[in-house]
């Protein structure tokens, strides 16, 4: 596994606090490194940070002055790492863990691999 590509893989993810309701995936992002995967959380909480409430907006400018420095640091050390904001009763939370990037068989460009029609979707209930 010497040549295979290491990584983060990072999530965003919200959920209706109110409700008994299941995290929802909202976007996610292949990082080759510790500080492209926190720019992706510091860019998405820079961005959303003037819609947040007073509450919100200080959860999230306090990861971007003193809590990126700890992800950054867990990143390095391969732990995973959580940011959390809440916002009016909607949790929202950036995920990041270590991964090594697996490469698909037989790729070329952009056209999946003969084995990837292989496989057909099920409905789900």
């Amino acid at each position: 596994m010497n040549g295979l590509p290491r990584g983060y893989w990072c999530e965003c993810w919200t959920q209706k606090l109110s409700k008994d309701q299941q995290p929802a995936l909202h976007a996610s992002f292949d990082a080759y490194s510790a500080a492209q995967a926190d720019r992706w959380i510091a860019i998405a909480l820079r961005t959303i940070s003037p819609a947040l409430d007073t509450a919100a907006s200080e959860q999230a400018w306090e990861w971007l002055y003193e809590g990126r420095v700890d992800t950054r640091r867990a990143l390095l050390r391969a732990e995973p790492c959580s940011v959390t904001v809440d916002q009016a009763g909607t949790r929202i939370t950036w995920t990041v863990r270590p991964v090594i990037f697996l490469p698909l068989a037989h790729r070329q460009s952009i056209e999946l691999p003969a084995c990837a029609y292989d496989f057909k979707p099920h409905a789900t209930d």
